[in-house]
């Protein structure tokens, strides 16, 4: 073998190796300052407790300070663009969600952020589970008192979170999948939309297992089934859809991680490694199921499959139904 062709091949090798050293680089000298988190709701709420309690135990795994910042504001889409704008080197975090990833899309026609083209997919965070409640003093006591009210041909009504809100689309699912109609009547909030179902404003309501849970246990609203495969631990005497005798549905709120797109892949590996941890800690389940939310925890491919098929899913939902947030 001649001499150049020796120095050619210590070169090649010379060269592999910076390369193999510059992509482990990254996640190895990171984090060296602290980490922001952004939240696109307003303090208190489950995706605010979910974040906060997983950033507190990401931070301690990663040896630096998770910083939570709120972001509240259109529909996640404040939050959602400052994370797409921040630069990407992993030190820009964001809880986002259905909204965010899956619903937006189809919802708005001039949306401006692309979930799957701005973002990178870092893990998922947890599950939101869903309920479907009516008030005690409606005589919806069953499955098919709802399923017969919704097929009257009445002037049917359920509370809805607003246009587009994982609340409202999983009622428009139920729905479309045995030909009911009912009129969406909206509230702001989670508290104002359950007291009116409570009192009896309204008969119905697809409402957050966690808040709806407290008023079911003090006999202020009806469970009448989950929509999914199997009963919540928090509620084991309400029945699926299925068992209720409703078509098998499935339909829960649900946040993840994301990171502005083109972060290198050894951080966000780094990352979803971190955040997968913190989910599996013992302390993590048990303060998250007392908080009626279920881990969760992926990795940044398994996410992004995910989030793909939901905004697939959804947005046939939507496009069937003609709602549009615009």
């Amino acid at each position: 073998m001649s001499t150049s062709t020796i120095r050619r091949a210590l070169l090649m090798a010379a060269l592999s190796a910076a390369a193999a050293f510059s992509a482990s680089a990254p996640a190895a000298e990171y984090p060296d300052h602290p980490i922001r988190w952004l939240v696109p709701f307003s303090p208190g709420g489950g995706s605010d407790l979910a974040t906060r309690i997983v950033a507190k135990h990401v931070g301690d795994s990663l040896g630096q300070t998770v910083v939570v910042e709120n972001r509240p504001g259109a529909a996640t889409i404040v939050a959602a663009q400052e994370t797409a704008r921040a630069a990407p080197d992993g030190y820009t975090l964001m809880t986002a969600g259905m909204s965010t990833l899956a619903l937006n899309p189809s919802l708005y026609k001039n949306l401006p952020y692309e979930p799957f083209r701005n973002l990178s997919m870092v893990s998922t965070l947890v599950n939101l589970p869903i309920v479907l409640v009516a008030s005690p003093a409606s005589d919806l006591t069953t499955m098919t008192d709802v399923l017969m009210y919704l097929r009257s041909g009445k002037q049917a009504s359920y509370a809805s979170l607003g246009v587009g809100s994982p609340h409202h689309l999983a009622m428009e699912l139920f729905l479309q999948t045995f030909g009911g109609q009912a009129t969406a009547i909206p509230y702001k909030g989670t508290p104002p939309a359950l007291q009116d179902v409570a009192s009896g404003v309204v008969p119905l309501m697809m409402a957050d297992l966690a808040a709806a849970r407290p008023l079911i246990q003090a006999g202020k609203l009806r469970a009448i089934a989950v929509p999914a495969v199997q009963r919540s631990a928090l509620l084991p005497d309400v029945p699926t859809f299925g068992e209720a005798g409703a078509y098998p549905l499935e339909a829960a709120a649900w946040q993840g991680v994301v990171a502005p797109a083109r972060t290198p892949k050894p951080i966000v590996e780094k990352l979803s490694r971190a955040i997968v941890a913190a989910l599996q800690s013992p302390d993590v389940i048990k303060q998250l199921t007392l908080q009626g939310m279920e881990p969760a925890g992926s990795t940044p491919d398994a996410f992004f499959a995910y989030a793909s098929q939901e905004r697939d899913r959804w947005g046939a939902v939507i496009r069937h139904k003609g709602i549009s947030a615009d």
